[in-house]
């Protein structure tokens, strides 16, 4: 019997330090991306949600900080083309892919965010204070850096209950967070306030009250365009459309996937076709839409 129970903690220790190494092996070939997208503007890209940055005189600004185990790589990829360690951090949102590397970032920065990011983080256990934003706001407030005008507009109950993009106006640049996955369905966060209703608003939203021309940085994918929005709008709203008809005909999940046709091309990463289909479903039943 004593033998048994050797054998049982020696299996649990090693399912523990299994599952410790498999944490760090995750990101262990992660490389930090850096891309010019204006003058003093630049997105980096790693693991996780796409960073904004604005490097320049006043010193260096974040927007998104991806996930804790790449706060030292992130560091080095903003001193590469001559920034330093970030004086202000923007989150757009709440979720760890965008402010994981907040609690290192935020001992020696400035972290803003909307009300409802600080809200939430300050319910989860364990969190450090300098992961916490320091200041909030509730509908807009504008930064003055490095020569630029930055505006952060709250875009209510869309991905989440907290979302924001920022609008870099003389670079003519929007990093849109998680409004915006280019080229991929979107992860719309029901949980923690997020609506399909209000998502496809903002994506109007930012379509009516941008300029045309403006360069987009987005939560997850390549940069993108206004015509990119455009494109993420009507498929959003025509695969609705599919679902609640086929959930209306009394149709399985796997007729209404086929139903989809080309559009499961969208399918990529986190939310695949399967996950887009039952965003739809649940957001469907709040809402009271089938018949």
């Amino acid at each position: 019997m004593k033998h048994y129970f050797v054998s049982v903690f020696t299996a649990l220790t090693l399912v523990v330090l299994a599952s410790q190494a498999f944490a760090a092996d995750r990101f262990a070939d992660v490389n930090i991306t850096t891309q010019q997208v204006a003058e003093n503007v630049y997105m980096l890209r790693g693991a996780g949600g796409n960073i904004g940055v604005s490097s320049g005189a006043d010193g260096t600004l974040i927007i998104d900080d991806q996930y804790a185990p790449l706060a030292g790589r992130i560091d080095a990829a903003l001193k590469a083309p001559g920034g330093d360690r970030p004086r202000i951090v923007l989150n757009t949102h709440h979720h760890g892919d965008h402010i994981g590397s907040n609690a290192e970032f935020g001992r020696t920065g400035v972290i803003i965010a909307h009300d409802n990011v600080r809200a939430r983080l300050l319910s989860r256990e364990g969190l450090s204070a300098s992961a916490l934003p320091l200041v909030t706001y509730a509908e807009s407030v504008t930064i003055h850096f490095n020569g630029d005008e930055l505006l952060l507009i709250h875009l209510p109950q869309g991905h989440t209950d907290g979302d924001t993009m920022v609008w870099l106006k003389q670079a003519n640049v929007l990093h849109m967070g998680d409004q915006l996955f280019n080229g991929a369905f979107p992860y719309i966060d029901i949980a923690s306030g997020g609506s399909v209703d209000g998502y496809i608003s903002n994506l109007r939203r930012v379509i009516r009250d941008m300029p045309s021309d403006i360069t987009i940085i987005p939560g997850h994918g390549p940069l993108a365009d206004s015509a990119a929005v455009a494109r993420c709008l009507a498929v959003i709203e025509d695969t609705r459309r599919i679902v609640v008809a086929g959930l209306e005909a009394g149709k399985d999940d796997a007729s209404i996937a086929a139903d989809l046709g080309d559009y499961t091309s969208w399918s990529q990463g986190f939310v695949s076709v399967d996950r887009w289909i039952d965003i739809l479903k649940t957001d469907a039943a709040q809402r009271g839409s089938l018949k």
